[in-house]
């Protein structure tokens, strides 16, 4: 057990699950994007969206979203930064079926890009985004993770290994999910260290890879 378990996270707001998990969650999404957020759409589910304004919910979301950390003190003020920074924000309740009742899913727009993240907040602060425009992921945030949207083709996700493995970066969990054979496909990879910008540059360029994201961990 460590000290985080035993005292949970340092942050602002009254619950680790509901403040600095949603927070953590918010953070995750807005690295998946890509880019700064133009409007944001929260579906709360469970627990989330029953008990969720009294803890902060909406705030620590928000926060995430616009790029700060469970211990900013303008957590308390972020629904404010976001109408000063031309944030749309957009809380509904859903149900996503058998998930964590910690369970939120946030629908993000850029100015290029729009993406749509699934994530729960576990307790103590902990976190992990299960789903990235239904595709099956596994992002926890405690390590430096890579996530590679691609086209579905024999020898792709060998290719991304050797790219990190001439960049001696480690693997530590791995996940692959696709739609349709042929289609489209997406891996994260939680990894040792963050892969160096040349190789990422370089893994970006080719012609299978559709974007690739590189998301430093946020349980600091």
């Amino acid at each position: 057990m460590g000290l985080l378990d035993m005292i949970g996270p340092v942050m602002v707001g009254p619950s680790s699950s509901h403040t600095a998990g949603a927070c953590r969650l918010g953070l995750l999404a807005r690295h998946l994007l890509g880019e700064r957020p133009r409007r944001v759409e929260f579906g709360l589910h469970g627990s989330f969206a029953k008990t969720g304004l009294g803890h902060g919910t909406h705030l620590a979301l928000t926060a995430g979203v616009l790029g700060l950390r469970p211990d900013d003190e303008r957590l308390k003020e972020s629904l404010a930064l976001a109408e000063k920074e031309g944030l749309e924000v957009v809380f509904k309740e859903v149900e996503l079926g058998d998930v964590h009742p910690n369970t939120v899913r946030i629908a993000l727009e850029g100015e290029r890009e729009r993406i749509t993240v699934t994530g729960s907040s576990l307790g103590g602060g902990l976190v992990r985004v299960f789903d990235v425009d239904g595709f099956e992921v596994r992002i926890t945030g405690v390590m430096p993770t890579l996530v590679v949207r691609n086209v579905d083709t024999p020898g792709v996700v060998a290719r991304v290994a050797r790219i990190l493995a001439d960049d001696e970066v480690n693997i530590a969990y791995l996940t692959v999910s696709r739609k349709k054979r042929g289609g489209e496909a997406m891996m994260s990879l939680e990894v040792d260290r963050p892969l160096s910008e040349v190789p990422l540059r370089y893994l970006e360029y080719l012609s299978y890879i559709l974007w690739v994201r590189q998301i430093p961990p946020v349980m600091d």
